[in-house]
């Protein structure tokens, strides 16, 4: 062969394009259906288990009062979006991905054990503790292992695939929120925590199934890790994202209080629901599965319409989705206020007022939080996926760090359960999204994929290889 039909045939080879999906990809989203199933199944029914289940070491009924319960539930929020960063570190320079996920899952299952065997607060410490550790610690794996099994010719697909996997969270998340409260309603407890238990096995298990197929990128070691870390690309890359995160941290304040001032106004409103051929009643704490329900409508809806219509009048980047989705959010706690009004005054107003507020804060969610996933692992050079992905899970620690500080010690300015604490939180988002739109103008995109299954290089020679950098 001469060298000029070489060269064409090198030049057809890398503008390749393949739509064949990864086969490691079922493995990793039947795992996070079912793990997202037990984190979910946990979460749903953890501000009534605290407010009304919890025992003393005597056997007596000990519940905490709403506002201990909301603290507790963001500080435990806060440390299971603390620890991706350790996580992170420990897949980039020791473990691998995949090492690291089912390593932590091991600890995430016990947690689960120790919540259905004590139903003490000594038996809610240990389990939350290792739920954050283990939960916390495979977040960043998770969706950067997502991302490492795509290469330049199929990296159109990522798009795609984050919509799946967020499918996957979302449909393990509306299964466990409507079935865990019946269980801690009727069979109490133990068998509430005690089913996600075994769905967190089940998903480390189906994880495990996965691992001859997988494309695993290796740890870079501590060296080339500290390098890369303390590198001019490394820490443009952390300052930038990290200055972006502050402020999407707002939108988690409030997105998270789903689980807490939401449920405890849910307990103070009609939960009728009335189809016409069908009367029933829901429990306040299954009304957060309105919320992975409307994400797998909104998911292909958004994708498939909404955007493009965006796209003709405007070019929608992924930094303008995130910035209008912060916008949006505000308007859903400005509805709930006014739903607290009129239970402050004497009423019992209907559920349908979160069902509102719920559309509103899921239209938010698809366009703040699927695409930060995105975003967060294209904006990672290549030996720090995990660890960008760790910092943009911190900026949900930071935003439940927020809520947590505001139910623990403004409680005298900003009570939880009145119109204000709404009111409070949607003036916080607007003025955020407001200062997030100014600083976000300066931001310039980038475009870092794997491109082969080796060791990801030094960013110094990843910045000068155009076959692992695309700028946009």
């Amino acid at each position: 062969m001469t060298d000029e039909s070489q060269v064409q045939t090198q030049s057809q080879s890398t503008t390749e394009i393949s739509n064949k999906m990864p086969k490691g990809i079922p493995y990793i989203i039947g795992n996070e259906l079912a793990e997202r199933f037990s984190y979910y199944g946990m979460k749903t029914i953890l501000i009534v288990f605290m407010t009304q289940y919890l025992m003393s070491r005597s056997g007596a009924v000990d519940p905490m009062n709403d506002a201990d319960a909301t603290t507790w539930y963001h500080y435990f929020s806060m440390a299971n979006y603390f620890f991706p960063i350790l996580g992170a570190i420990l897949s980039d320079v020791l473990w691998g991905k995949y090492k690291t996920i089912i390593t932590l899952s091991v600890v995430y299952v016990l947690g689960h054990v120790a919540l259905a065997v004590d139903d003490t607060r000594l038996g809610l410490s240990i389990g939350l503790t290792l739920i954050a550790m283990g939960s916390g610690g495979i977040k960043p794996c998770v969706s950067a292992h997502v991302g490492d099994q795509f290469q330049k010719i199929n990296k159109h697909l990522l798009e795609k695939i984050f919509g799946y996997f967020y499918f996957a969270i979302n449909l393990g998340a509306a299964a466990s929120s409507l079935l865990t409260p019946v269980l801690l309603d009727n069979y109490g407890p133990h068998l509430a925590f005690g089913v996600p238990g075994f769905l967190m096995l089940l998903a480390t298990v189906v994880f495990y199934m996965g691992r001859k197929v997988f494309i695993a990128v290796p740890p870079v070691g501590w060296k080339q890790y500290k390098h890369d870390v303390f590198s001019p690309l490394g820490r443009k890359a952390i300052i930038n994202l990290s200055i972006m995160y502050v402020f999407i941290a707002v939108f988690w304040s409030l997105f998270d209080q789903t689980g807490s001032s939401w449920v405890l106004q849910a307990e103070q409103m009609d939960k009728w629901v009335n189809l016409g051929f069908v009367r029933f009643e829901l429990l306040a704490s299954q009304i957060q599965a309105i919320n992975p329900i409307l994400i797998m409508i909104f998911i292909p809806l958004f994708t498939s319409y909404l955007y493009p219509s965006m796209n003709r009048l405007f070019r929608v980047t992924m930094v303008r989705k995130i910035i209008i989705g912060m916008f949006i959010a505000g308007f859903s706690f400005a509805l709930l206020a006014v739903a607290q009004i009129q239970i402050i005054n004497g009423g019992t107003p209907s559920i349908l007022w979160q069902f509102f507020a719920y559309v509103i804060l899921t239209a938010a969610e698809v366009m703040v939080s699927i695409t930060g996933l995105e975003f967060s692992y294209t904006q990672a050079p290549n030996s720090m996926k995990s660890f960008i992905m760790g910092l943009w899970l911190l900026s949900v620690a930071l935003g439940n760090f927020i809520t947590a500080q505001v139910s623990s010690h403004l409680q005298k300015y900003i009570t939880i359960g009145t119109p204000t604490f709404f009111w409070f939180f949607a003036g916080l988002m607007f003025v955020t999204a407001t200062a997030f739109m100014l600083v976000a103008r300066r931001y310039r995109e980038e475009s870092y994929i794997q491109n082969r299954m080796e060791r990801p290089k030094p960013l110094g020679e990843e910045m000068l290889d155009p076959q692992s950098i695309d700028n946009k």
